[in-house]
C-alpha cells in the first residue's frame, strides 16, 4: 500500500464514499419509482392492498438485527453525519443482508458545538458495514471498516477493519440483549514508531479484540432505551500500539453508548445518542440527534 501517496488514497476513499452514497440513493429512487408505477397501473383496491402489504413488511427499527433500506441524518457536537443503507438478497435461505455507509463530521466548525481545537468543516471519518443475519437462529455477522482523517497519537491517519458476530437472546420481560464478539486489524498512514520517528506510508499497527452487547429496554410500543457497553483490547502489533492503542498507556478501553429513541411512525424515528468511555466523561463525550427513515 505504500505505493500510493496519502493524498491519492484519501481521495479514493472520499470518492468511494460519494459513489456509494450516489448508488444507494439511485437504488432507493428506482425502487420507489417502480412502486409508484405499479400503484398507478393498479386499481384503487390493489393500491390499498399493496400499501397494507408494504406496511406489514416493514422491519422493527428498534431491533439491532433488523435489515432494511434506510437513510439517516444526524446533528452532532462534531458536525453532520449522513447514513445510507441498502438491503439485498444474499442468496442464502433464511438470510437477510445490507450494506451501510456513513460519512461523519461534515461542517463541524460551523454546526458542531464541540470545544476541540482541531474542529474543521471537512469529513472526520467514513464507515462501511456489511451486515448479514440468519433469521432462523437470530445470529448476525458484520464486516466493519472505519477510516479517520484526523491525526492521533498513533498515526497521521488511521483506520481499522473488523469482523464480529452478534446473537439475539430470548426476550426477558421488557429487555432484549444481543451479545457481540469480534476481531480486527488496526492500520495507519505515517505510523509513529518506537523511537518516535514516522514510518512513511501505510502499515499495520496491530490486532485487537472487542466484546460487548447491545441492550434494549422497551418503555412503550414507540419509546425504547439502549445501553451498549463494549470492551476493546490490543492483542498484538508494534510495542507502541500494544501499550497505547486507546490512548497513552491504555492498551484497552471500556466504552459506553446510551440512546433514547422515539418511533414517530413505522418508517420514521428520532434517536438521541451519547458516547463516552472510562477516560472521557459523559459531558465531554460525543452527542448526536439522529433521524432515520425506512424505505
Amino acid at each position: 500500500m505504500k505505493v500510493y501517496t496519502q493524498r491519492k488514497l484519501e481521495n479514493q476513499l472520499i470518492k468511494l464514499s460519494i459513489i456509494s452514497l450516489s448508488i444507494a440513493t439511485l437504488n432507493i429512487s428506482v425502487v420507489h419509482a417502480e412502486d409508484d408505477q405499479n400503484k398507478a397501473e393498479g386499481s384503487s383496491y390493489s393500491t390499498i392492498e399493496n400499501a397494507e402489504e408494504n406496511e406489514q413488511e416493514l422491519q422493527d427499527m428498534s431491533d439491532p438485527l433488523a435489515v432494511y433500506t434506510q437513510a439517516g441524518l444526524g446533528l452532532t457536537n462534531k458536525g453532520i453525519n449522513i447514513k445510507l443503507g441498502k438491503s439485498y438478497d444474499p442468496g442464502t435461505p433464511n438470510t437477510m443482508a445490507m450494506n451501510l455507509i456513513e460519512i461523519k463530521g461534515l461542517l463541524g466548525d460551523h454546526l458542531g458545538w464541540d470545544s476541540a481545537d482541531n474542529k474543521d468543516n471537512s469529513i472526520d471519518s467514513i464507515r462501511f458495514r456489511n451486515f448479514k443475519v440468519d433469521m432462523s437462529n437470530g445470529r448476525g455477522g458484520q464486516f466493519d471498516f472505519n477510516y479517520h482523517f484526523d491525526e492521533n497519537h498513533l498515526a497521521k491517519r488511521n483506520g481499522d477493519i473488523s469482523y464480529s458476530i452478534m446473537q439475539a437472546l430470548p426476550k426477558m420481560g421488557r429487555f432484549n440483549i444481543y451479545p457481540l464478539a469480534g476481531l480486527g486489524v488496526s492500520f495507519g498512514n505515517d505510523v509513529v514508531k518506537v523511537d518516535g520517528s514516522v514510518d512513511s506510508g501505510f502499515s499495520v499497527n496491530g490486532t485487537f479484540a472487542l466484546v460487548g452487547l447491545y441492550g434494549k429496554m422497551t418503555i412503550t410500543d414507540k419509546i425504547w432505551l439502549n445501553y451498549n457497553p463494549f470492551w476493546l483490547t490490543a492483542l498484538s502489533g508494534t510495542s507502541v500500539y500494544k501499550d497505547h492503542a486507546y490512548g497513552k498507556n491504555n492498551a484497552s478501553l471500556f466504552t459506553h453508548e446510551f440512546a433514547v429513541n422515539y418511533q414517530i411512525n413505522p418508517r420514521l424515528n428520532i434517536r438521541y445518542f451519547a458516547n463516552w468511555n472510562e477516560n472521557v466523561n459523559f459531558d465531554d463525550g460525543d452527542h448526536r440527534l439522529e433521524a432515520n427513515y425506512q424505505f
